[in-house]
């Protein structure tokens, strides 16, 4: 049986943590590639750490947090990265979603993760998932190959994600396409209100095709 034609016009976009998977994956990857500089680092800024978190400003704990892979060889944390992907695919994907994602491909539409994780392990993800593309939240690299501990642009996430998936559609072409959303918190608020079809990811399982 032929393969169904593309349908370019469609876009389906997932969030990642909660959405495509059934628990945060940003934290234990942290602590795998930080380690035990991790706890230090986050206590040499007391006030900064409360502060974000009275706040509820993830945005500025997560760049605190980031600065703990500053030194790291990039290189090398994209190999932890692919490894960690796997244990992703194997561990923690949510089947209900995965489906629903594969069924967007059969069907040819242009599939695409945006999530505030981290760049390192989405990308091998994305592959393991046949996805066509990743928006997410990046490392800056320093010239020498090493993290500097900062992020690249902006945390990927609120705002951001939609501005970052817009900015993405536009470059291919894509920008009057029809949108699906899936999300499952704040931080996709404004992902899923940009969406022709934003799908809230709760406790109840998604149906395998999309309605």
């Amino acid at each position: 049986m032929s393969e169904p034609p593309r349908a370019t016009s469609v876009v389906a976009a997932f969030d990642v943590d909660g959405t495509l998977t059934t628990r945060d994956c940003l934290t234990p990857f942290l602590v795998q590639t930080a380690g035990v500089r991790l706890v230090p680092a986050l206590a040499r800024h007391p006030a900064t750490v409360v502060g974000a978190l009275a706040r509820r400003d993830r945005d500025h704990l997560k760049e605190v947090v980031c600065r703990t892979l500053r030194g790291l060889d990039a290189d090398a944390l994209a190999e932890v990265g692919e490894r960690y992907a796997g244990r992703i695919a194997e561990r923690w994907l949510r089947d209900d979603v995965v489906a629903r994602l594969d069924r967007h491909r059969a069907l040819g539409h242009v599939t695409v993760l945006a999530s505030a994780s981290l760049e390192p392990y989405l990308i091998p993800l994305a592959r393991r998932l046949s996805v066509d593309g990743v928006i997410c939240t990046r490392l800056e690299r320093g010239s020498d190959g090493r993290l500097t501990g900062r992020l690249e642009g902006a945390n990927c996430r609120g705002a951001e994600k939609a501005r970052r998936l817009d900015e993405w559609l536009r470059e291919r072409g894509l920008e009057s396409a029809t949108l699906w959303a899936y999300g499952d918190s704040a931080g996709d608020a404004e992902l899923l209100a940009r969406a022709d079809h934003p799908v809230w990811v709760g406790d109840t399982r998604l149906a395998p095709n999309p309605v």
